[in-house]
């Protein structure tokens, strides 16, 4: 339990990492699409859209700690709004919260939110975009740092979308960025070929696509259904020796 959840120390204390298992959890969860073929890039007008979903999942860490999450994504009027949440019982939560327009096959994030409890104590890590002012403002530990951004970058959940979009239009790069604590980090992905995976929901034609780490003892894949507008619907992940599966159960 203590190494599973405990907390890496970095020099800057203020920019501490989040426990192990929620570290995992929203990392596979959060980033959950890549991938994509060789297609023409569609106009503006005829780009296809992810639709509005809620799906749940079951994952187990280590083959020991056993939880459940749901992901809701829905829309009101241009707003759209991505929920995820996760807990292990009498131990540990997580939630994330992301809303963004879409325009054509473009996402632009408005505002995200983690927020992990373990053990009643947690943190919560803000983003506020301004993309006028190609800027986002990350507040952790009642601290705020803006960064600037020089291409478009996302939080976990407006980037699994962009992502979907993507792959969905033939428009995949492979290259993507995201906004951590106080920094713009480049956050790059491979496609790893197709096959077919069973999970409790059921069977599917599935992309396998790899988020490429520069630790070699970090390892995250993705199982991507294109028949659910390629949700995932399997995710495992390596982290410091410690493993997590997320499966699919449930659409609903």
């Amino acid at each position: 339990m203590t190494a599973l959840f405990s907390i890496k120390n970095n020099s800057n204390n203020t920019n501490r990492s989040k426990p192990k298992f929620l570290s995992m959890f929203t990392t596979g969860v959060g980033i959950a699409a890549i991938g994509a073929l060789s297609m023409t890039a569609p106009t503006l007008a005829s780009a296809k859209v992810v639709q509005p979903s809620s799906a749940n999942y079951n994952f187990t860490v280590e083959d020991k700690y056993k939880g459940t999450a749901t992901r809701t994504l829905s829309k009101s009027g241009s707003t759209w709004k991505y929920d995820v949440r996760a807990r292990v019982a009498g131990v540990a939560s997580a939630s994330q919260s992301s809303t963004f327009t879409l325009s054509g096959n473009n996402v632009t994030p408005a505002q995200a939110s983690t927020t992990y409890k373990l053990f009643g104590i947690g943190r919560t890590h803000n983003l506020n975009y301004n993309s006028g002012k190609k800027q986002v403002a990350s507040t952790y530990r009642g601290k705020t740092v803006n960064l600037n951004m020089a291409q478009q970058a996302f939080d976990d959940l407006s980037l699994e979308v962009q992502i979907r979009q993507d792959l969905l239009n033939g428009k995949f790069s492979g290259n993507y960025y995201m906004a951590r604590k106080d920094k713009i980090e480049k956050t790059p992905f491979k496609r790893s070929g197709n096959t077919k995976v069973t999970v409790p929901a059921g069977t599917f034609d599935t992309v396998r696509v790899d988020r490429v780490h520069d630790d070699n003892s970090r390892s995250t894949s993705f199982w991507l259904a294109p028949s659910l507008d390629y949700l995932p619907v399997k995710v495992m992940q390596v982290n410091d020796g410690k493993k997590m599966d997320l499966e699919l159960t449930k659409v609903n």
